[in-house]
């Protein structure tokens, strides 16, 4: 069965057409009075939803070209304010570690002042034992400085503790707060002996123990210096060890006991000055 054949007009037709239509007016308005209002009128009609529609189109691509930009120099005005700001705050920092190393070191020449009668050679700490505690530690002088074991070390406004083991540019630390440290001590304000016992436990709560406190007459007050005493055979005499914040009555009635905050600041030791003096032979 034959299909009907369907009229159809191509597109070059559809333009031939328009052409001659346009043309046409085109005599027409020129050799007549004919009024174009109503074409103008459904043109209108027709053309202006489309020209709307381009307008709004045309906004919002406009709009969004424009928050695009906005965007776009907004990351880059963060990205050069995070740069300053990465700038100032490394600047920040170094400007921090520089002025706690100023302290420091004003800390070691008041202290150097404070001890001037002594000879003294400064030193780092290069190397510590595991924990919080600096209760051994390692410094970067030796025997080629002069250094010997049984010397007196020096940090933070006080005693530290004393050379146990010495190399040609190294030197071994034990701390007073070490547990094996006993010091030969006294209150200052009253030269009444005591001993200064290391407790790595009791410095969790920033204290040190010292017992046999003879203080017959209940002279010796909390906020008393504990200094070496002259009894001691490697300690030099006079060195600041501590403040006492506690005394206790032994059960014997003829000595105490107590704690003491100690000067040296423990969990934080950089730099250490070493007494190049002996006291005359050996054993606390």
């Amino acid at each position: 069965m034959k299909k009907k054949n369907r009229f159809s007009i191509k597109t070059k037709h559809w333009i031939i057409i328009m052409t001659i239509v346009c043309i046409g007016l085109i005599a027409l308005a020129a050799t007549s009075r004919f009024s174009f209002a109503p074409v103008q009128q459904g043109a209108g009609y027709v053309i202006s939803p489309f020209q709307k529609g381009i307008n709004v189109a045309g906004t919002w691509l406009r709009d969004q070209t424009s928050g695009f930009m906005n965007a776009r120099k907004l990351k880059n005005e963060n990205d050069a304010l995070q740069e300053k700001v990465d700038k100032l705050t490394e600047e920040n920092s170094n400007l921090l570690q520089d002025q706690d190393e100023l302290e420091r070191l004003r800390q070691m020449y008041t202290l150097d002042k404070d001890y001037s009668e002594y000879e003294k050679v400064a030193a780092q700490v290069i190397s510590k034992d595991p924990g919080n505690w600096y209760n051994t530690f390692v410094i970067n002088r030796g025997s080629d400085d002069g250094i010997q074991v049984d010397m007196n070390v020096l940090a933070n406004g006080g005693l530290a503790g004393i050379v146990t083991e010495v190399g040609k540019d190294w030197a071994t630390v034990r701390s007073i707060i070490d547990d094996s440290s006993n010091v030969s001590a006294m209150v200052a304000t009253t030269s009444d002996d005591c001993v200064v016992t290391g407790n790595l436990l009791l410095m969790d709560e920033g204290k040190l123990n010292f017992i046999q406190l003879k203080d017959k007459e209940d002279k010796a007050q909390v906020g008393d210096r504990i200094v070496t005493s002259n009894i001691s055979d490697k300690f030099l005499k006079g060195i600041l060890i501590g403040y006492i914040d506690e005394i206790n009555n032994d059960t014997n009635n003829l000595t105490k006991n107590g704690y003491l905050i100690p000067v040296v600041d423990f969990a934080h030791i950089h730099e250490v000055l070493v007494i190049k003096e002996l006291k005359n032979k050996g054993g606390d």
